[in-house]
């Protein structure tokens, strides 16, 4: 892969890393015995009915909301992860290199355009 994309995409792997913690910081703790794990904080409106039930309501969100973002911080951790060992870019079904177009777009992706076509 040309280095000058790779440069390129791994600044933008480590930029959505960096938005993806700080999305998970503003409404989760982080667990500090599992890296990349974060707990939707409870909020705590008051003691009214409707304010419990608005609490549970925006906890429940919450809770769906860290999941997926850390599904996306874990993608974008393994996406760096490869680019480190020097296997980024390889489509991990077929092993066919993976446009630079679709990487610069989706720099996520571990599976050719092809092959991403056949699992859905």
């Amino acid at each position: 892969m040309n280095k000058k994309i790779l440069k390129k995409v791994r600044e933008r792997l480590v930029e959505q890393k960096k938005e993806l913690i700080r999305e998970l910081e503003s409404f989760a703790d982080k667990n500090k015995n599992v890296e990349d794990d974060y707990n939707a904080k409870f909020p705590q409106y008051g003691d009214h009915e409707d304010e419990n039930a608005a609490e549970v309501a925006d906890f429940e969100g919450d809770l769906y909301l860290e999941k997926t973002l850390e599904k996306s911080l874990k993608k974008v951790n393994e996406a760096l992860q490869m680019v480190k060992k020097g296997t980024y870019g390889k489509c991990r079904e077929c092993q066919k290199i993976i446009p630079e177009k679709r990487l610069l777009a989706f720099p996520t992706a571990t599976k050719c355009m092809d092959c991403k076509k056949k699992t859905l």
